[in-house]
């Protein structure tokens, strides 16, 4: 079969519904929860817009309690996963047009998910869907397993396992081709400051400091809100703001409010997989923020950001940094930060780790920080597939034949469903070359690149079900 001009037959009808489907702006939303949908309205609107799809066409098609859901075609007792995520990290600021109108420019689709993973997660489909209109008889069971809470906690693929069976072999469509075999482990950790009520007169006062919507994330944005009782005083933090900016060439902007000034800091968010690709807005700010006469809470805390993480997102002032030869170097993002002087003082912090190193020794470097309680520590282990692993060989010939390029095996600091499985990758949907826009404003897809992926997944669906 030429996958290719199958795929071709289908991409109008293809790229209609990927619009469709990443129109729906499916964040989360932790108080919207309820029974049924655990993650809010809209997550939930994008989990039923695809099992809606698959009864349409036929499918085996079951919802898990508004957790997760499973698209299903073919027989036998064994099953091939193909791990998908309808969920999508906020927009934040800054796109050239509406983050969930799907507009096309450029031939690619432009919206929040195109990418990652609502795009690769309609290529999935589709190829799916090929196989079943082909009629082609296959001696597995292909399972599409859309989970909802993929870029927070991945309490959707727990409670989905804890119901359903877990498939022997699948892929996520959710990262880079050729083929992913190994990934770091993550840590997401959330630390807590206890300072002493001081109250000894300072020239400024930090009232509040907020940075970062997400772990997983490079924060792009900082607040924060400095009092002064001296107009003299007041002037000189601003213009001393300007000149910071100007030095390290950022955006950003002060005024007056009823509380004094609000300072807001502009940087630029990136996957917390590789932050030293984007400029942490909350670390700069707290740098700025700590060469002022604060009050002792508010410059204990700065002075803490400053000397632990600045210009170090490898752990290295933590004695953590470490790497290896199959998946690199250490990583460590400050994801979030929050400050409201005498009641809360709080460090998100994302670490990913090389597949050889121990997630306890992690632990106990961030034990370390003085002062620190940790309130929060999730630690999802490494994950590694052999290179001589049937899966990888299958799929190395897949994408070998299609594209005629060296399916070599890569290793990367993304966490994908793909680490549910004892035997999972991730494959695609982003081709050797491309810039990877995942959680960055105006993130796109190439219809060229969203249509060639379809046709990997429906031949590696095949092969792997046959």
């Amino acid at each position: 079969m030429n996958w290719e001009v199958e795929v071709i037959r289908k991409k109008d009808e293809l790229i209609k519904d990927a619009q469709s489907f990443l129109q729906i702006e499916s964040v989360l939303d932790e108080k919207g929860g309820r029974e049924g949908k655990p993650f809010g309205e809209k997550v939930d609107e994008a989990l039923q817009y695809m099992l809606n799809k698959g009864e349409i066409e036929g499918f085996t098609v079951k919802n898990v309690d508004g957790y997760a859901g499973h698209i299903e075609y073919g027989q036998g007792e064994d099953i091939v996963g193909v791990l998908c995520h309808v969920d999508v990290v906020p927009a934040g600021e800054g796109w050239t047009t509406p983050p969930f109108s799907a507009d096309i420019r450029d031939n690619r689709i432009f919206a929040r998910g195109a990418i990652d993973d609502k795009g690769p997660t309609m290529a999935a489909f589709y190829a799916l869907k090929i196989l079943k209109d082909a009629g082609l008889q296959l001696s597995k069971k292909i399972r599409m397993i859309i989970g909802t809470d993929e870029e927070s906690d991945w309490r959707c693929v727990e409670h989905y396992f804890k119901h359903e069976a877990m498939p022997t072999i699948g892929f996520a469509p959710d990262a880079d081709f050729p083929i992913i075999h190994a990934e770091k482990g993550i840590i997401d950790a959330v630390l807590s400051f206890t300072y002493q009520k001081e109250m000894s007169d300072k020239r400024y006062t930090l009232k509040q400091f907020t940075s970062g919507q997400r772990l997983n994330m490079v924060p792009d944005e900082a607040i924060a809100t400095v009092t002064t009782a001296k107009e003299h005083d007041r002037d000189s933090l601003h213009m001393a703001f300007e000149a910071y900016l100007a030095e390290h060439q950022l955006s950003g902007e002060g005024k007056i409010t009823d509380d004094g000034w609000q300072f807001t800091l502009k940087g630029v968010s990136v996957h917390a997989m590789e932050p030293s690709l984007g400029i942490n807005a909350g670390i700069h700010m707290a740098k700025f923020l700590c060469q002022h006469e604060l009050d002792e809470q508010g410059l204990a805390f700065t002075s803490h950001i400053t000397a632990l993480f600045d210009q170090d997102t490898r752990g290295q002032k933590l004695g953590i940094a470490c790497q290896d030869d199959i998946s690199g170097e250490l990583t460590l993002n400050v994801g979030t930060i929050r400050y409201i002087q005498h009641e809360e003082a709080t460090l998100g912090l994302n670490v990913r780790y090389p597949v050889t190193a121990d997630g306890k020794d992690v632990r106990k470097g961030i034990e370390s920080i003085k002062g620190a309680r940790i309130e929060k520590f999730d630690d999802s282990q490494p994950h590694h597939v052999s290179k001589d692993h049937p899966l990888i060989k299958t799929l190395q010939r897949v994408y070998e034949e299609q594209t005629g390029d060296a399916a070599s095996l890569i290793a990367i600091g993304g966490g994908t469903y793909a680490r549910s499985l004892e035997a999972g990758v991730a494959f695609g949907p982003l081709f050797p070359g491309r810039p990877d826009c995942a959680h960055q404003k105006d993130e796109y897809i190439e219809i060229d690149d969203l249509l060639r992926a379809t046709a990997l997944y429906a031949q590696a669906m095949y092969e792997l079900a046959k």
